[in-house]
């Protein structure tokens, strides 16, 4: 035989597409090479490869006076990354006849590394059920990709360590020495286990501040973006951090999509997520690896931040443009990212959390006094334009605590009795739309046919709401938003109807005017 073709897959995007590997094996002086838009890394398999075969107790392919050309189909996309260097050695021993299997309904995965090991790779999540929904049968991965894989029912999992486990496994031939033809056996399917990750910081370590702490919950229970603001020293950043404590866990449709986004970027710090991201990226952070991009688009901060928390301290010291850039997330819960090569949707929906100070130098508005000149306190405060402060739903003041309120002990409590309230929240939310054809599960995913169904003010709140609109001159998507916040604020408190209470409260979470607020 001097052909064979084994079956492989790689990601695209968020995606995944099922790739054909060809081997065609032919007389002449030796040469290898590999056709169908390969990148670096693939076109360098051939010595991975070379080196596996031959200390897996094969022949090398470097050693025999044969033309060997590899094929990845479609051609006409780009193949990237160490991911074939597997389904290329397999379909290469088939060919050269030194292995004897069955390839239908199989479906490789694998690094190698010179000696024949396996190494794990990126986005097995996405391939794996790429691989079920094609109609494989049976999907071979790294030992170390088997937790992540095997989250993926209706499909045999089988996890190697080496190349030649596998060629033992597949072999169809007698072999000489029967001690060593050993099967793998599948991996049982997991189950998502509710095991919460530590919490270094929790509302009860936090004194005072009881303002920020009912804004942090309102947005907890109805996924709204929200700002806290005031002088340095304040809270803010703690706050910040015990908030991912009273969120809910993710269900299990959002555990495999959030863990399928992070393993397609290399962002897994273990094999699976289960509660919602906390993404803190500084400052300092650069456009493409906020809002995602590169020459074939990759996802960025605010798509690991999707079903999570995006969390921007000192937001008027990121770049404008990276600011600007939040107005789709915002606004559509996704990120729209075009290059000449590609163009990419990603699903960005999260809470966003801003921090910011008044001023440069934290002290405009406080008791003490503001050093700022005034050029430069312009631009700061500037620098959150009218747009993107309309997509804030609350603008919360931190300011400063009592000193001796830091020396007292806190509430114990206090964190539970919030994580409890803000799942009670959700359970009314996900009853309200329990068969919603978008699917919808938080308050502030609802647009304005949503509204008209599911938020009827009664007389005397709409009223408020239409007063407090004129005098403060909120835009329409400001009102649609003081609506979505007045129904989380009902749901906190278990009200059927939204009241005239929750409508005040819902107005004096928003800025008294456009920009930042100060």
């Amino acid at each position: 035989m001097s052909f064979a073709k084994v079956y492989s897959a790689q990601t695209i995007g968020l995606n995944a597409q099922i790739i054909d590997v060809e081997v065609d094996l032919s007389k002449g002086l030796h040469s290898f090479t590999t056709v169908g838009l390969p990148d670096k890394a693939v076109e360098e398999s051939r010595d991975r490869v070379s080196s596996a075969i031959k200390n897996s107790g094969f022949k090398s392919p470097k050693h025999k006076n044969q033309k060997v050309v590899i094929s990845l189909a479609p051609a006409n996309i780009k193949k990237e990354g160490p991911l074939f260097d597997l389904p290329i050695s397999l379909a290469y021993l088939l060919a050269s006849g030194d292995l004897s299997f069955n390839p239908k309904k199989k479906l490789f995965l694998g690094e190698l590394s010179l000696d024949g090991e396996l190494r794990p790779i990126k986005g097995t999540l996405v391939l794996v059920d790429k691989a079920k929904r094609s109609g494989f049968t049976e999907i071979y991965v790294p030992k170390e990709n088997i937790g992540e894989a095997s989250l993926i029912e209706g499909i045999s999992i089988l996890g190697a360590s080496n190349l030649r486990e596998i060629i033992e496994h597949l072999n169809e031939k007698s072999p000489k020495d029967t001690t060593q033809h050993k099967k793998i056996s599948p991996t049982p399917h997991r189950t998502v286990s509710g095991e919460r990750p530590p919490h270094h910081i929790d509302f009860s370590d936090i004194k005072g501040q009881e303002t920020a702490k009912r804004g942090l919950e309102i947005a907890a229970a109805g996924g709204h973006n929200i700002a806290l603001w005031g002088p340095p020293g304040t809270g803010k950043t703690m706050l910040a951090k015990a908030f991912s404590s009273i969120l809910p866990p993710l269900l299990f449709d959002e555990v495999l999509e959030v863990t399928g986004i992070h393993s397609v970027a290399g962002a897994l710090t273990s094999d699976l997520v289960t509660y919602p991201p906390f993404r803190s990226p500084h400052h300092t952070a650069s456009y493409v690896s906020m809002v995602g991009g590169g020459t074939f688009p990759r996802p960025g901060e605010v798509t690991l931040a999707h079903r999570g928390v995006l969390f921007l301290d000192e937001f008027p010291l990121f770049e404008t443009r990276v600011i600007e850039a939040l107005r789709q997330p915002l606004e559509d819960n996704i990120i729209s990212i075009s290059r000449a090569r590609g163009s990419e949707v990603f699903p960005a929906s999260f809470i966003l959390i801003a921090a910011l100070n008044p001023c440069p130098c934290g002290n405009f508005g406080s008791e003490k006094q503001c050093v700022c000149l005034p050029g430069p306190l312009i631009r700061y405060q500037r620098k959150i334009s009218g747009p993107i402060a309309d997509r804030i739903d609350m603008w919360i003041p931190v300011g400063r605590i009592d000193h001796k309120k830091l020396s007292e002990k806190g509430d114990l409590e206090e964190g539970t009795i919030m994580k409890g309230k803000v799942l009670r929240a959700r359970k009314f939310q996900e009853k309200r739309f329990n068969k919603h054809p978008r699917k919808i599960r938080l308050n502030s995913e609802m647009n304005t046919k949503d509204l008209e169904r599911h938020v009827i003010l009664p007389e005397k709140p709409k009223q408020i709401l239409n007063a407090s609109a004129e005098r403060f001159g909120f835009s329409g998507r400001t009102y649609h938003r003081l609506m979505k916040i007045a129904r989380t604020i009902a749901d906190l408190e278990g009200a059927f109807e939204v009241e005239d209470r929750h409508i005040l409260e819902a107005i004096q979470y928003r800025p008294k005017e456009s920009g930042m607020t100060a």
